[in-house]
């Protein structure tokens, strides 16, 4: 196995999504195989305490990897094998790995917060829907937004709420160019499509949290934006009864093949992960859908962006001129 023609292609790897853009996925090179695991420094264990999307983010990055590889003619195939902060193995495969997908769709697929022009047509929702259902999920349009954009104050405020949970989202916003991992990771006011009032004023806010969180802070925070009003449809990715933990990553996998589905049918996703964060939230969403609330394992806000969206930054630099423009 070729690992050094691997390691080159690792700044289209990092291109996988992760929540807060925390990039808990490491690799460690063996003299026959990769191995896949993470870094509980770049995990949030207030927000994400049950470990979802930390498995969702690892599954999306082993597909990423995958996709890339198999674009470079290089076969690897994923072996799981669970222990302590590890997931799984990339290994040497007779076959290059099948997928649909190229490394330009990699490069170019982004996280939107911004506008959108209109949701996915019937066409694009058959399709990510066939690709949940291969895996036994499905995938959900959620309906009545009038009564999602209040669920989505409800979940926001809940969160804010929480001095733990807001603690962390503090540490991973960079609301400031000049901040010293704007161009490594987290939440760049760009990418939360802030304009530089808002951006100042929300650090402000965080900046007192203490002091203006038993003032309603938390309220305020919640009701300043509504996501729904830009646009889009709201969808579930919903998962097989009693799905485990390894179960996520490979629902993961699946995320990622669904969101590169509609990045080549032109749209963009935004995810609404505290709709499921929040338990209140989670089991109207779920009563909503008829669904158990526990096989609720991810929403996103989908459409056609009406402009690019920034490019989130990322741990490991590279790989623009290659795959597409930046």
């Amino acid at each position: 196995m070729d690992l050094d023609a691997f390691r080159a292609l690792e700044p289209l790897c990092w291109r996988a999504p992760s929540a807060h853009n925390t990039q808990p996925w490491r690799l460690r090179y063996e003299p026959e195989a990769i191995r896949v695991g993470w870094t509980a420094a770049h995990t949030l264990p207030a927000g994400d305490p049950t470990g979802r999307d930390l498995r969702l983010s690892l599954g999306a990055f082993v597909e990423t990897c995958l996709i890339v590889a198999a674009d470079a003619d290089l076969h690897l195939q994923y072996v799981a094998d669970h222990e302590d902060q590890w997931v799984g193995w990339l290994q040497p495969a007779e076959d290059r790995y099948p997928t649909p997908f190229r490394a330009t769709d990699v490069w170019e697929r982004r996280t939107d917060r911004g506008r959108f022009s209109a949701g996915p047509d019937p066409e694009a929702l058959a399709a990510v829907d066939r690709e949940a259902r291969q895996a036994g999920g499905e995938v959900r349009v959620v309906p009545q937004a009038d009564r999602l954009s209040a669920l989505l104050r409800t979940a926001d405020r809940h969160l804010y709420a929480d001095p733990a949970v807001t603690a962390e989202l503090r540490r991973w916003l960079r609301l400031d160019p000049t901040h010293p991992n704007y161009h490594t990771d987290g939440l760049t006011d760009r990418c939360l499509a802030l304009s530089r009032p808002v951006a100042m004023g929300l650090g402000a806010a965080l900046a007192a949290y203490p002091v203006l969180r038993p003032l309603g802070l938390p309220r305020l925070l919640a009701a300043a934006d509504d996501p729904l009003a830009r646009g889009g449809t709201v969808l579930a990715l919903v998962a097989p009864d009693r799905l485990d933990q390894a179960g996520q990553i490979e629902f993961g996998r699946v995320l990622m093949r669904c969101w590169l589905t509609l990045h080549t049918a032109g749209l963009a996703t935004h995810p609404l992960s505290q709709l499921i964060d929040v338990a209140v939230t989670r089991t109207t969403l779920g009563t909503l859908l008829d669904v158990a609330p526990d096989r609720l394992l991810h929403v996103t806000r989908v459409g056609r962006p009406t402009r690019p969206a920034p490019r989130s930054a990322r741990r490991v630099a590279g790989g623009g001129p290659t795959y597409g423009p930046t």
